[in-house]
């Protein structure tokens, strides 16, 4: 009788650390699973420039990534892909749109991450058009942002949260020509350490009409804008609470 007993409790254990090696099993599935979550679905792109209150169809104006199908941001500020997005690719078309008005750019999925947006013009230089020229040299001006709203150290907010789709005036008196339009949403959830900060980007192609006959600047390069240590790029959001945000780059030209 105690030989049996013996026998039910060695079977009896075997099937307990056989549940428990399972469980271990799915425990580490769903990690990974988990892990996986933000690049599918927490990622997002702008796809698509707003001209007279629209969205263009996606990639007609703007460059896509060289994998339209990968969403994966920018961290090294760095690289040349740093400029459009990696293996940003131009487009044939190019949006014509009159200085002093207002468009805008449109995500694919509402923006998930905590963090600001920058948008920069540049010049395509002489002899190049919106749609061959790379991005290169100190051409880049800053024409908006949305920032962080703190309130000395209680609490920190973005209003960029949740947005599908983020609009702005080009200055009345930008120079008429062919443009790139840059915008960037900074992800800043897990900035801490650089690189960790993350940049989504895209670029739009445009030729800006009209007589304006503004200075824009401060001009910058881009990559070259940002160092990856800025305040406003590698901070932590949550401990301590930040006091204040200093939005990278330059300041805004109104024009």
């Amino acid at each position: 009788m105690d030989y049996k007993s013996g026998s039910i409790a060695i079977v009896d254990e075997q099937k307990l650390t056989q549940s428990l090696n399972n469980m271990k099993g799915l425990l580490a599935a769903a990690a990974v699973i988990a892990s996986l979550v933000p690049h599918t679905f927490a990622h997002y792109q702008w796809r698509s420039l707003i001209i007279n209150g629209a969205a263009t169809p996606e990639w007609q104006f703007v460059r896509p990534p060289g994998d339209i199908y990968s969403n994966s941001p920018v961290t090294d500020v760095s690289l040349k892909d740093f400029t459009c997005n990696t293996g940003a690719k131009p487009v044939t078309g190019i949006a014509s749109v009159s200085a002093g008005s207002t468009i805008g750019f449109k995500l694919d999925k509402a923006i998930y991450h905590k963090g600001v947006v920058n948008v920069y013009l540049g010049k395509a230089p002489s002899g190049t058009t919106a749609a061959t020229w790379d991005g290169s040299g100190r051409n880049w001006f800053k024409v908006s942002q949305l920032s962080a709203v703190t309130n000395g150290g209680s609490s920190i907010s973005f209003p960029s949260d949740n947005i599908t789709q983020y609009t702005f005036k080009i200055p009345s008196n930008t120079p008429a020509g062919d443009y790139l339009a840059r915008i960037e949403h900074i992800a800043l959830h897990d900035a801490a350490n650089y690189p960790g900060a993350q940049f989504y980007i895209s670029c739009g192609q445009l030729r800006i009409t009209g007589s304006g006959g503004g200075s824009p600047g401060p001009l910058v390069s881009i990559p070259g804008v940002y160092t990856g240590q800025e305040p406003g790029i590698k901070l932590d959001i949550y401990w301590p609470v930040p006091a204040t945000y200093v939005q990278p780059g330059p300041a805004v030209w109104s024009g």
